[in-house]
């Protein structure tokens, strides 16, 4: 004879409890809490911790409604427009970035200007969020880095003045370092638009003195003054025409494409990269992967190709071939220069 054995249900875990107790709370007018424990098939004691933990950690607005004898929601006491939600086990991969994001960028806000008031909230709330898993905001925080690479100082009352300026539509006065030429100039400017990229701060504006749209580095700026005049009013549809539609920051109007041949090796990891909106690519039958990006500044797409070595080769434009092979011929008497001395200096043959 063949006996049977029941094996006991899987307990849920906690976000589970979590779920089944807002979908309850969700059909129902009321729900008596007897209820609640024999849905869930839990203690009395776990019950009773998972409400108040969803009440007090997750700002869910559950109250005890006696006429109706059991629990229900309160949308009147939500937090935010009457809207209200529970997190999961974990967040997405998006989610988990800007939560941290927005967190570390609140934390750096000067504790003392206008916005602290009401930042405090804010961050009061990020933290429940972050915590509505099983581990705490700091567990979190300990066990997930954001890294910020490449990221410049800048003076904060630059950037207020530039913000200012911005909103209110008047233009800027400013003393410019161009790092590429070394040379400081004071430029009067009508802002047009902020772009945060690679971790750091740039202004797209309109220069009276070039006439013409240019792309200002905010940490570059050493001086600025909000002046009374009215901004130049740049339609969004030409300064995305003019500073948008190139390879990285360095835009403009006169657009080539760059053709760039990488290694099988490299290619396992540069076909699954995100370069440009309109990037075109495509495997070679050896491995090899072709890479098609739209530029109009040669300045930061020479970057990134040098960055590869010999693991990448630029097919097309003739100009940006020359260009980085200029570049690796400097390298090559750098090196050879260093390696030529180390050998005169140990005697070597």
């Amino acid at each position: 004879m063949i006996m049977a054995l029941q094996l006991p249900a899987a307990r849920m875990d906690r976000s589970e409890r979590f779920k089944k107790i807002r979908q309850s709370l969700e059909r129902h007018r009321a729900v008596a809490f007897d209820t609640l424990r024999a849905t869930l098939e839990v203690s009395r004691a776990t019950l009773h911790r998972d409400l108040a933990y969803l009440r007090d950690r997750l700002d869910t607005p559950i109250v005890f409604d006696r006429e109706a004898g059991g629990y229900r929601i309160d949308r009147s006491l939500a937090a935010i427009g009457g809207q209200y939600e529970l997190p999961g086990l974990w967040f997405t991969a998006a989610e988990i970035h800007a939560l941290l994001t927005m967190q570390h960028l609140l934390a750096n806000l000067d504790p003392g200007g206008l916005l602290a008031e009401h930042i405090q909230p804010l961050v009061a709330r990020l933290n429940a969020l972050l915590g509505g898993a099983d581990d705490s905001a700091e567990q979190i925080r300990r066990r997930i880095l954001i890294v910020g690479l490449g990221k410049r100082a800048m003076k904060l009352e630059h950037f207020e003045r530039v913000g200012s300026a911005l909103l209110r539509r008047k233009r800027l006065l400013i003393d410019y370092f161009s790092r590429g030429r070394g040379a400081l100039t004071e430029r009067e400017i009508s802002p047009q638009r902020l772009v945060h990229y690679r971790e750091n701060w740039y202004l797209d504006a309109w220069c009276h003195k070039r006439r013409g749209l240019r792309n200002f580095a905010v940490d570059s700026i050493r001086r600025a003054q909000v002046l009374e005049k009215p901004a130049r009013e740049v339609t969004a549809k030409t300064v995305a025409a003019a500073l948008g539609p190139g390879y990285g920051i360095f835009a403009g109007r006169r657009l080539k494409w760059a053709t760039l041949r990488f290694t099988p090796e490299r290619a396992r990891w540069v076909a699954a990269e995100h370069w440009h909106p309109k990037q075109r690519g495509c495997f070679e039958p050896d491995g090899h992967y072709l890479l098609e990006i739209p530029y109009a500044d040669h300045r930061e797409l020479q970057m990134d190709i040098l960055k590869y070595g010999a693991e990448v080769e630029v097919v097309a434009p003739v100009e940006l071939r020359e260009l980085i092979a200029a570049q690796v011929e400097r390298l090559a008497r750098i090196y050879g220069e260093t390696e030529s001395g180390s050998r005169h200096e140990t005697g070597g043959g």
